[in-house]
């Protein structure tokens, strides 16, 4: 799931140039380019978070297994037919698309959510690892209703844990990004060790056996809510929903010879969010086999979901490494991503330093296991703030000549805030946000009513201030 990193590589490939101007002919690279970044990066640390995660919802084998399988391919599709396509018709970054139409202090608030969200990624992250270091001092292991720290144990490892990556990627990404490459075909061969070896802890010998390890679904874990087909669907498809509908990957994909470079996400969608997450929650099922699980259900509490002892159960120490290089490699780049959009707010600040500060947040937001423990939730809201923002740059490029607007109105009039944009985002969050909390709907089944109604009232405000 977490791709955060895969344009600062592109850049590094490139040169780290271009943030202002189109790519060069030159410097454009093939579907290969693609295809290894996006395969890796999705196999990370958010996975062994989220495979377990489905099973707290109670979800059947059916909404499981194919479910992930039609809402990751409405991902793919959603980068294909629209982010890639926009891409390789203007080849910009995200943020100087934005600022050509929103203005630079419409983006500066984009950047400062973006970056505070990044943080609250990269803290569970640091959760994720921590879980894994904690094994050797026999840490009392978060619970999955646990919000606040449970011990002072806990408190040092995670604030050792960020002290390490935020100082690492504060250094600069070459390193980084690096080492993000080794060690992606290592995390992608535990999961699938884990996967393995999950099944003969279970005693699955056949297809039918496989699928009865779900059947048709349980009760809800105390705390959670009960998924069904379409939540698994909606939520697959919109756990990156800023990175395609939200247009974050202009940037990558601007690279691209061509849009069909966009069918490579598959190789992310299906290793990552269908591999990698069905694995992890095998680790899960065996776990929740055990006397310790059997305990805390029959009591009404909710098995702890700890990535650390899921992966040490299956495969030992390689697991153990696993999971901290997981961790590690998903907060690192994200914590350097939301430094950088922290230092286009405030760029007197040296990359070391708002870096620093990007790194201290998450490590606070670490110190409290909700948001990885809550970490479907949290990425049902990520996208749901952030991919209205990718609306407007759609429905501007497909429909701006039937709206009769001007193309990069804030650029072509000198307005520092578009106040289209901001009325178009304001209203259809403001609006479906209301309707999910007032009446218990689903976040991610709003995420594309939202999307679609901030597009549809960008072009209608954008056709009346430009008339006005």
């Amino acid at each position: 799931m977490s791709q955060f990193n895969i344009e600062e590589e592109i850049e590094d490939i490139a040169g780290g140039e271009f943030e202002r101007v189109p790519v060069p002919i030159s410097k454009l690279k093939s579907w290969k380019s693609f295809l290894g970044m996006y395969a890796g990066e999705h196999a990370a640390g958010t996975e062994f978070v989220i495979g377990p995660l489905f099973l707290t919802t109670g979800v059947s084998a059916f909404d499981l297994i194919v479910g992930l399988l039609l809402g990751n391919l409405l991902a793919v599709l959603s980068w294909r037919f629209l982010t890639a396509e926009i891409a390789v018709k203007y080849r910009l970054t995200l943020y100087y698309q934005l600022e050509k139409i929103c203005g630079k202090s419409l983006v500066t608030g984009y950047n400062l959510a973006n970056g505070v969200l990044f943080c609250f990624l990269a803290g569970s992250m640091i959760t994720v690892s921590a879980t894994a270091v904690g094994i050797p001092f026999n840490m009392e292991m978060p619970k999955l209703t646990d919000t606040m720290p449970n011990g002072m144990t806990w408190v040092i490892i995670v604030i050792a844990l960020g002290a390490v990556i935020s100082l690492i990627a504060s250094k600069g990404y070459d390193t980084v990004s690096k080492a993000a490459n080794w060690m992606s075909p290592v995390i992608v061969l535990a999961f699938l060790a884990c996967g393995i070896v999950a099944l003969n802890q279970l005693g699955v010998g056949s297809l039918s056996e496989f699928w009865d390890i779900w059947g048709e679904g349980s009760d809800p874990f105390p705390g959670q809510i009960k998924y069904t087909f379409w939540h698994v669907v909606i939520w697959s498809w919109f756990a990156n929903a800023a990175m395609h509908v939200g247009m974050s990957d202009l940037s990558v994909f601007r690279f691209a010879k061509k849009a069909s470079s966009g069918w490579t996400t598959a190789a992310g969608m299906y290793v990552g969010h269908y591999m990698a997450w069905i694995a992890a929650a095998l680790l899960y099922a065996v776990y929740l086999k055990s006397p310790e699980a059997q305990g805390l259900l029959a009591n009404g509490e909710a098995p702890t979901v700890a990535p650390g002892p899921l992966a040490n159960n299956a495969i030992g120490v390689f697991g153990i490494i696993a999971v901290v290089l997981a961790g590690w490699t998903t907060a690192n780049p994200t914590i350097y991503r939301a430094g950088l959009a922290f230092q286009a707010i405030v760029p007197k600040l040296s990359t070391f330093w708002v870096t620093i500060i990007a790194g201290t947040l998450a490590t606070v937001a670490g110190l409290f296991p909700a948001f990885a423990m809550k970490l479907l939730g949290f990425v049902a809201l990520y996208g749901f703030i952030l991919a209205p923002f990718g609306a407007i740059i759609v429905f501007e490029h497909f429909f701006h000549k039937q709206a009769g607007i001007v193309k990069n109105y804030a650029e072509v009039a000198n307005l520092k805030f578009n106040k289209a944009v901001f009325f178009a985002w304001a209203i259809s969050f403001g609006l479906f946000y209301f309707i999910s909390i007032q009446f218990d709907v689903f976040l991610s089944f709003v995420t594309l009513p939202a999307w679609l109604l901030c597009g549809v009232l960008f072009l209608v405000f954008s056709k009346w201030i430009q008339k006005s």
